[in-house]
């Protein structure tokens, strides 16, 4: 009955999203998304780490402006959204670059690359143990990329008030935060992101010192993993289980084994961390369900269809530039 249930989610969800609709590509580009996942896996061939770094790239090109690309342009004036200090070490758009040349070379002018992002975020979740689905598309690329658009990210210091506000600004829910941040199952992140947990945590009594709701064991181990002035050494966001698509995540935030701030954030209001818990109890067989949802929602933010954007010839220009 579970697995039925599951296929019945899937084939309602591949119906339409607005003018969204899987296989929009079936008569333009048939072997579209062949072509993408090729490019997925034949980088992460070589770097598997490259899969959570799609998948945080699909995350910020959405809630910056929507599902419009607008993260790979690139400017000689440093003031594109991607310039912004919030999209720090933000990887994966070699592969979008290399799916485009291939998609160009076959179909000219028909795949967009906001598209790209998230068939590549899909794949990424399926080579990392996660579950298959199917992908509305039919997004177009946006015309504007500017730097300070990208502020409105969530970022690694804010409070679960903060990131419930952020969220619901994009039209998500808590249920979507719990689900998105559990996205963390795989990938590492840099101790830069850490740092202040650490070292200069704003304490209560006044001073500064480290996150007191981390216990004292998983504390000592981050500070030898991140040590004092160390930004670049990469932690497992997912200590343990950091290369597979599981629910480790959300059993390491409800045990305050959570990495960056964010995360031990879904611990400190009652409404996430009930879906924290019911994930790991009565709800656990619908986590990988719910979490497809999720995807799939975050991937219609603010997407472009019809007429409005462009399809770009390259993904890191505009058309008219």
């Amino acid at each position: 009955m579970a697995a039925m249930a599951f296929l019945l989610l899937m084939e309602a969800m591949s119906v339409s999203h607005g003018q969204l609709q899987v296989g929009f590509y079936s008569d333009s580009c048939p072997d579209a998304e062949d072509i993408v996942t090729a490019a997925v896996q034949d980088a992460a061939g070589s770097d598997p780490t490259i899969l959570p770094a799609l998948l945080r790239l699909q995350f910020h090109d959405c809630f910056v402006r929507g599902c419009d690309a607008s993260v790979l342009i690139r400017s000689a004036r440093n003031d594109a959204e991607v310039n912004n200090n919030k999209h720090q070490g933000l990887r994966g758009q070699a592969v979008v670059d290399a799916a485009k040349a291939e998609l160009e070379d076959q179909c000219p002018g028909v795949v967009s690359c906001a598209d790209i992002i998230a068939l590549a975020a899909r794949d990424a979740i399926a080579m990392t143990g996660g579950p298959s689905f199917d992908v509305p598309t039919g997004r177009r690329d946006g015309l504007v990329s500017n730097l300070r658009d990208a502020d409105v990210l969530p970022d690694v210091v804010d409070s679960i008030q903060v990131l419930r506000s952020r969220f619901a600004a994009s039209g998500l829910d808590d249920r979507d935060l719990v689900l998105l941040t559990a996205a963390h199952t795989i990938g590492t992140t840099a101790c830069f992101f850490v740092k202040d947990r650490l070292y200069n945590y704003r304490l209560r009594g006044g001073g500064v010192g480290s996150d007191p709701s981390i216990p004292a064991a998983f504390l000592a181990e981050l500070k030898a993993r991140c040590a004092p002035g160390d930004f670049n050494t990469r932690v497992a966001l997912d200590r343990g289980s950091e290369r597979d698509f599981d629910d480790s995540i959300l059993r390491n935030i409800r045990s305050g084994l959570a990495v960056i701030a964010s995360d031990a954030a879904l611990d400190a209001s009652n409404a996430t961390r009930g879906l924290v818990t019911a994930y790991l109890g009565a709800a656990s067989r619908r986590f990988e369900r719910d979490f497809v949802a999720a995807m799939v929602k975050m991937g219609t933010i603010g997407a472009l269809t019809g007429d409005d954007g462009e399809v770009r010839d390259v993904c890191s220009q505009f058309n008219t530039d």
